[in-house]
């Protein structure tokens, strides 16, 4: 959590606790990042880092559903990037298999945090990618499957 408040701070960003229709939101005009009181610690750090990534990416509100849908979605890939580490995950899956639920339990993060990461893997054979980039060397992780 502490990693989360350096970040808000370093980029300007304001947090507030107050309730509201949904668990969290961003408001790029004033730059502050709500978050609902009385959450788990792992919704409450998964609710922050996604919102996080709406600042990040430059996200701002609009009624096109599509475009609020690309956003959402990023917005989590952003943050599962943020909280999950690659070596982390392997061994979740290791321990505990493919469950979402379980997954995020031992990762510390909402199962749409998981979702999320898992959108970013790359499985092929017996090795799983993260993070691909243009190039040699182009994968951020390589770990094989045990």
């Amino acid at each position: 959590m502490e990693a989360l408040l350096r970040l808000l701070e370093e980029n300007g960003l304001h947090l507030i606790e107050r309730r509201g229709r949904l668990p969290g939101g961003y408001e790029p005009h004033t730059a502050t990042i709500r978050v609902t009181p009385g959450l788990s610690a792992r919704a409450t750090s998964s609710v922050i880092a996604h919102e996080l990534g709406h600042a990040m990416l430059g996200h701002t509100p609009t009624a096109d559903s599509s475009i609020r849908a690309r956003q959402e979605r990023r917005a989590d890939e952003w943050a599962a990037r943020l909280l999950i580490d690659a070596d982390a995950y392997a061994e979740a899956e290791r321990a505990r298999g493919t469950h979402p639920a379980s997954l995020a339990f031992e990762l510390g993060v909402t199962v749409e945090l998981v979702t999320a990461y898992r959108r970013l893997l790359r499985r092929v054979g017996d090795t799983t990618y993260v993070g691909a980039r243009m190039g040699r060397g182009q994968w951020e992780h390589r770990a094989p499957i045990v």
